[in-house]
This record gives structure tokens, C-alpha cells and sequence, in this order.
């Protein structure tokens, strides 16, 4: 057992986080933290990684345990280079200042670390402040093994998958399951909303909610197992409830008897019925959080019909020479929900740009109905609030009043809408988590009536109620949806189409995320440059009569069928994933187990195969 965590307590103001939590890490444990907005769930991954203390309770953990902490937001000294980032973080854990021989170890250790994370070359030597948020990431996790020696025992983790592409959370989910270099014995907790990096990557589940007696419940198993115990648990409980009602009707009864019956009344008795009485009102109290959603996402939209909202004709796009996409068609109309997949600077903000009418392009048009279609964005890039501004404020500029589906709404039934408390209003923002800033914005953007929602990365910060709640209301949105998001379970529930790009100027639409993530794969192997070793046996002027070495007749057969095995494949994954989503597998632990391992088998042959095909195409 790498750490304890016993009746551990937090207040933050006036306000209780948690009280009277226990927690225990074992070795290798790969632990997934959830639990709504404000829940305190950074401030208890913070005490886990001794950022912290606790108001009360203890924590206990294995002699000479090495753990690291990697925070939501990244930062880095203004002008290192990732190379230089790491170096310091080894160096600061080293001890005295100044000492020569611990900095040629921290730059040695540095040299060891950076491949692991993918740092190798030209990237590694990248200004940390230039890269994109993927490779942030990976630098911040980088800098945090760095600080442990290479080698710690305990990886915490906040909410790793935001800002992240899909490239960047496959990784994410490699090392985490891996994590390369480190003890056998290495333990991970994350706190995150990723259902699917959760379904894929958690061994056990916890969440922490006032809904459960010492405000936490926790779960050996995936996410589904966690919630097929969390459904028994709270069904348990409920019953719970109603029957411990019937008995405190009894002990009212006899308690309301007469004055001679009164008198012959037991105090044990008598204090026996008021503790029942306190326990219904806990349980009342702990139902009631679990019936508790999350906040009343609803978009208003125009109510316009138009078939064709935006149709966009042979439109590309170049900066500096580059060309981003080129000969680009789309249609969007009502009900349409188009999913933008590819990597950071593929171009899916400029393309977003060009449907919205924003930017012109360089070739072809984009036609917008008449008259032009009125577009909502939900940014990434959210607008940044004074952190002294009350919440108050913040939801509603103005006045004491919105206009919400041309109905006036109070600022206090409005927040409530969104989960915040009455108090709250006259807080300021700073106070807030992440999740509830952004709950702001959906707030802010259900105000604007609208036939196109621009949706970019919205499910930042977001906990799982909310996300579902989201998912729900643009699933019955009457217009179209532009929507680029990390979170794979919104982009394969709502997406009628997805259009990836491939960075180099390519592009391909597909019915479905699974076919767009397998022609990116197919594209990134077909650009990836051969190695030196290999280019040194390819054909030159000089050397014309050396031939590349053919492939065996075995060998060619293998490579004229595999890209069809690898379309077999992937079915088969589709297949595997779909029977793990059915309610009835969902509800069968041994069958959802099975389910499970086959979807882990069915990629892991995807993977091979892609390996193979590299390695055939290269000869």
C-alpha cells in the first residue's frame, strides 16, 4: 500500500469541501478521481500529493515513496526550452545550488527523460512557452519525473485530458498504463471527466460527492463497473431511506403518546428515536445530491427550417505557403452535427473561421442561406473575466434579469439553472472552479438565439453530469453544430460526420470518429520520413545500379492484403466497442470484463498490424 488517506477534511471559506474522507492507493493502482464541479476534487488531489494539508485527518504513506504532481495548468519559466525545463526540475530536486557534479546529473537525467516523452531533436530544444498544449503536457509530466529521480512511485494527475487532441490523450493513456521507466510497482491517480480514458485506463474509480456516507464512494474496476455499483449503491440506500421513515413514524407515534405513557418512557428509548430521526434526515440529504444533475443545458435556436444553412464549394485555405486544406465541400443543415478531428495547427479553427464567415478563402466559396445564418461560438479561448468581478455580474451584465426563449428569468432562478448556490452571486469569480467558469460561458452562450453552434472544446472543466446534460441538449438542438472536441464519447455520440485533417494539407470526410482516426493513422504513416539507417540503403544517382532490397514473395502477398486486415480489424474494434456498450453487457460484471478484454485485444491488433504495414512500406 503505497498511501493512506484517513478521515481527511477540507473547508474553503465558509464552505465544507469534504469532510471525514478515507482513501487508500495501492501499489500499481491506476485510481480515477470524479465527482461534480466544486466537489473539491483538485483540492484533495492536491492533499494526496502533500501540495496541501488537511483542516483534520491524517496521511500515511509507504516509507521513502517518491510522488509527483502534475497541475491542470502548465507552467514553465519564461524562456527555457523543453530541454532547459527539465534540467531544472532535476536540478531543483538535487539539493544544494551551485554544486557542479548535480548538474551534469540533472542534464543526464534530463537526456534519459526527454525520449520517453517524445522530446527528441529540434522538439526538445523547442521554447516550452511555443509549444502546443499537447506537448505541454507531456512536458509538465517530464518536468514532474524529472523532480522524483525519473523513477517515482505515485503520478497525480489534474484533469491531464484537457486541451489535449486525440493524438495527445492516446499518448496520455500509454503512459499512463505504462508509464515508461517507472517502478513495476508505479501508482497513478488522475482526477478527470474523460469517460473513455476512464472506461480504458482506470483500475478502480472513486468519487467524491455528498451523496455517500463519508463523502466518497470507491470501486475496484472500469468506469462501468463504478457505475453499475454506484446504480446498486444508491437503489440500497434509497430503500434505505423509506424504511428507516416507517420507523421514525413508529417512534413519532409512541413518542406522541399520552402524558402516563410518558412517564413510563425509557431515555434509551427515547434517545434511540431522535438518532433515527437524525440518520433519515442524513439519508434524505444524501439522496437528494444523488438526484441532483447537472446543470439545465438548453441552446435556443431561431426556429429556422432552411434546408441548407452553409455550403461550402471547393474552399482552401494557405498561410505562408503552407497549405492548410484545399478543395474543401460541405453542407450543413438543421440536425447536421459536423466533428472536426486533427492535430493542433491542422487548421480547424481557420476552417471554422471560413463556415462562419469570418475569413474569406483563398479558392473556392462558401454560401450562407438567406438571410445569413445567425452563429454562437463557444471558444477554447474563453473570454477572461476581472477576477474581482461578482458572479452576479458575470451571468447577467445588465440587469436583475434575463431574456431566456423570450421569457424574463431572475439572476437567482438563472444561477440556480447552472448549480450555482444563491451565495455565490455575490462572490467573485475568483472563487470559482474551473468547471463553474465554465458554466458561465454555457450560461452566457445559451442567451444568444442561433441556427450554428461553433463548439471548441467545450467540455473543458466540465464535470460528467454537466457533460451529459450538454450532450443531451445539442443532441436536440434544432440547427447545425460545428464541433471540435478531446472528448471522444461526445464526438462519437453526436457526430453525423467527421472531417479530419491530416496538418498537411489533406483532408477526408467519414461517417464515423473510428473511420477518420484510422485514415489519419494511414496518412501519418505514409508522411512519417524514412530512418537515416534505412535511407542509407536507398537508391542515389551515384549508386544507381543498387537497388532498394525487394520484398520476399510471402511478404509482398502479406503486403498487398494488409491494408484490407487492417479494415477487419478495425471492425472488429467497432464490434468489440459496440458489444461493450450494450446495457445488457454493462449490467453482467463477468460479461462486461470479457467485453473489456476483447476491445483491449481487438486494438492491440489494430496496432500490430499498423506496425506491420509500416515496416513492409518502408522496404
Amino acid at each position: 500500500m503505497l498511501l493512506t488517506a484517513r478521515d481527511i477534511s477540507k473547508v474553503l471559506g465558509l464552505r465544507t469541501l469534504f469532510e471525514g474522507v478515507s482513501l487508500t492507493i495501492d501499489d500499481g493502482a491506476r485510481l480515477g478521481l470524479i465527482g461534480p464541479n466544486g466537489a473539491g476534487k483538485s483540492t484533495l488531489l492536491k492533499i494526496l500529493a502533500g501540495q496541501l494539508e488537511p483542516d483534520a485527518g491524517s496521511i500515511t504513506a509507504q516509507k521513502g515513496m517518491r510522488a509527483v504532481y502534475v497541475p491542470q495548468q502548465d507552467r514553465f519559466e519564461e524562456g527555457l526550452t523543453a530541454r532547459g525545463a527539465v534540467i531544472a526540475s532535476a536540478f531543483a530536486c538535487m539539493g544544494e545550488v551551485g554544486v557542479t557534479h548535480d548538474h551534469h546529473e540533472a542534464e543526464t537525467l534530463a537526456e534519459m527523460i526527454l525520449p520517453r516523452v517524445g522530446f527528441e531533436g529540434a522538439l526538445a530544444e523547442t521554447e516550452a512557452g511555443a509549444l502546443s498544449g499537447g506537448w505541454r503536457k507531456r512536458l509538465s509530466i517530464a518536468c514532474a519525473l524529472a523532480s522524483a529521480g525519473g523513477e517515482p512511485d505515485l503520478v497525480l494527475l489534474d484533469e491531464p485530458t484537457n486541451h489535449l487532441d486525440l493524438d495527445g490523450i492516446a499518448w496520455l493513456e500509454e503512459f499512463v498504463r505504462r508509464a515508461p521507466g517507472m517502478p513495476a510497482s508505479s501508482a497513478a491517480v488522475f482526477v478527470t471527466h474523460d469517460r473513455l480514458f476512464l472506461e480504458r485506463i482506470a483500475t478502480r474509480v472513486a468519487e467524491l460527492s455528498p451523496a455517500y456516507p463519508q463523502g466518497i464512494l470507491a470501486v475496484d474496476g472500469n468506469y462501468s463497473e463504478f457505475l453499475r455499483r454506484k446504480e446498486e449503491f444508491l437503489a440500497a440506500q434509497a430503500r434505505a431511506e423509506q424504511a428507516m421513515a416507517g420507523i421514525v413514524r413508529q417512534d413519532l407515534a409512541w413518542l406522541g403518546r399520552g402524558a402516563q405513557a410518558r412517564r413510563t418512557k425509557a431515555k434509551g428509548r427515547i434517545e434511540a428515536s431522535y438518532a433515527r430521526m437524525d440518520e433519515l434526515a442524513d439519508l434524505k440529504n444524501r439522496n437528494a445530491s444523488a438526484t441532483t444533475t447537472g446543470a439545465r443545458v438548453d441552446f435556443d435556436a431561431t426556429g429556422r427550417r432552411t434546408r441548407k444553412l452553409v455550403v461550402a464549394k471547393g474552399i482552401g485555405k494557405s498561410y505562408g505557403g503552407r497549405s492548410l486544406f484545399s478543395g474543401v465541400d460541405l453542407t450543413l443543415g438543421v440536425g447536421d452535427c459536423l466533428g472536426l478531428l486533427g492535430s493542433n495547427g491542422s487548421g480547424k479553427t481557420t476552417l471554422i473561421r471560413l463556415l462562419t464567415g469570418e475569413l474569406e478563402p483563398d479558392a473556392g466559396l462558401v454560401d450562407f442561406a438567406e438571410p445569413k445564418p445567425g452563429v454562437a461560438v463557444f471558444s477554447q479561448h474563453r473570454e477572461d473575466f476581472e477576477p474581482t468581478t461578482l458572479l452576479r455580474d458575470a451571468l447577467c451584465p445588465v440587469s436583475d434579469q434575463v431574456r431566456f426563449r423570450g421569457q424574463a428569468m431572475h439572476i437567482v432562478s438563472w444561477s440556480r439553472r447552472f448549480l450555482f448556490r444563491d451565495e455565490q452571486l455575490e462572490q467573485p469569480i475568483k472563487s470559482l472552479s474551473g468547471g463553474e467558469l465554465a458554466r458561465i460561458h454555457i450560461a452566457r452562450l445559451m442567451l444568444a438565439p442561433a441556427d450554428v453552434l461553433v463548439l471548441d472544446e467545450p467540455t473543458n472543466d466540465l464535470d460528467i453530469p454537466t457533460l451529459e446534460t450538454l450532450e443531451e441538449a445539442l443532441e436536440s438542438f434544432p440547427g447545425a453544430i460545428i464541433l471540435v472536441t478531446h472528448d471522444r464519447a461526445m464526438l462519437d455520440r453526436l457526430a453525423t460526420s467527421v472531417l479530419a485533417l491530416d496538418g498537411l494539407g489533406g483532408h477526408a470526410l467519414h461517417a464515423s470518429l473510428e473511420q477518420a482516426v484510422a485514415w489519419r493513422r494511414r496518412q501519418e504513416a505514409a508522411a512519417r520520413p524514412v530512418p537515416e539507417a534505412k535511407a542509407a540503403n536507398a537508391p542515389t544517382p551515384e549508386t544507381p545500379a543498387k537497388a532498394r532490397k525487394k520484398l520476399s514473395y510471402n511478404e509482398q502477398r502479406e503486403y498487398d492484403t494488409i491494408e484490407a486486415r487492417i479494415a477487419e480489424a478495425e471492425a472488429r474494434v467497432a464490434a468489440a466497442e459496440k458489444k461493450m456498450g450494450d446495457p445488457r453487457v454493462m449490467s453482467d460484471h463477468e460479461a462486461m470484463a470479457r467485453a473489456c478484454e476483447e476491445v483491449t485485444q481487438a486494438h492491440d491488433a489494430v496496432a500490430g498490424l499498423y506496425a506491420r504495414w509500416e515496416e513492409l512500406e518502408r522496404r
